[in-house]
């Protein structure tokens, strides 16, 4: 058997799989058109402008769903493993908001271009990623309680670090990127999406690019610290029948059907 073949390991890796294809599509698919410059656009530039706007917007918005299911399925795993302990108990409901916000703020990046309404874009960045470091800093501090009955170390220590990639990151991509608007750098800075090396400016657009798509490694490659996890877990889907007919209100005892769904029993 596969590794991908073993449990649940495969809905991790589709999801980081499928999302760093959704940018390196439309980054390309920008740069063929020439709707963005060559050097460092905007994560969301290269999904500004049509054809890559459709085909950022509808491979993010699936990547949200792989998320969401991602998430709720750990969420599931660690309340499985953890039933009567009230502080992971606690955490592990934390950590499913701050995770489905997440998800909620990067289907709405994804749907709202900068170029149209760059409120609600901004907004929705800031759910993604703000929200997004909360629950990937306190999934880590679940695996630190998790250990070493449950969790090795190797696993907190590879999430902890990918908390302060991250971290690291957001940190010069804000504090750059809020620069040009306390300087005379021209009023069309939010919508620029080609930058000349004489533009002023440019040196913090390149760092401030450069710090997103940084930002962008660990806070995607997060989910596959849940592969060797995922391999433990077995879906079913159960139908309770409740009468023998789809219009016969009156219950009857009717045996429950069980079907396995994406995986093998372990």
């Amino acid at each position: 058997m596969w590794w991908f073949q073993q449990g649940l390991s495969l809905l991790p890796s589709a999801l980081v799989i499928w999302t760093a294809a959704a940018f390196i599509f439309s980054y390309i698919t920008a740069i063929t058109l020439h709707h963005v410059g060559l050097a460092l656009p905007h994560i969301s530039d290269t999904g500004t402008i049509a054809p890559e706007k459709c085909l950022f917007g509808v491979m993010l918005n699936i990547t949200s769903v792989l998320s969401i299911a991602t998430i709720y399925v750990h969420y599931k795993q660690v309340h499985a493993l953890n039933p009567e302990e009230n502080r992971i108990i606690r955490l592990n409901k934390t950590v499913l908001v701050f995770g489905l916000l997440s998800c909620l703020g990067l289907s709405i990046v994804a749907s709202f271009q900068k170029t149209a309404l760059f409120v609600v874009h901004v907004g929705g960045a800031i759910l993604t990623f703000r929200l997004g470091s909360l629950y990937m800093s306190v999934q880590t501090i679940l695996s630190y309680h998790m250990q070493p009955r449950i969790h090795g170390n190797q696993v907190f220590w590879i999430r902890l670090l990918l908390v302060i990639w991250c971290v690291v990151s957001a940190l010069s991509m804000l504090t750059c990127s809020s620069l040009p608007y306390t300087g005379n750098f021209g009023s069309d800075v939010i919508q620029k999406l080609h930058w000349n090396p004489e533009d002023r400016g440019y040196a913090l657009h390149l760092i401030t690019t450069a710090a997103e798509w940084s930002m962008s490694f660990p806070f995607f490659g997060f989910f596959l610290t849940y592969i060797r996890d995922f391999q433990k877990i077995s879906l079913r889907v159960e139908a309770s029948l409740k009468g023998l007919t789809l219009y016969d209100t009156v219950p009857c005892p009717v045996n429950n059907e069980r079907a396995r769904l994406l995986s093998r029993d372990l």
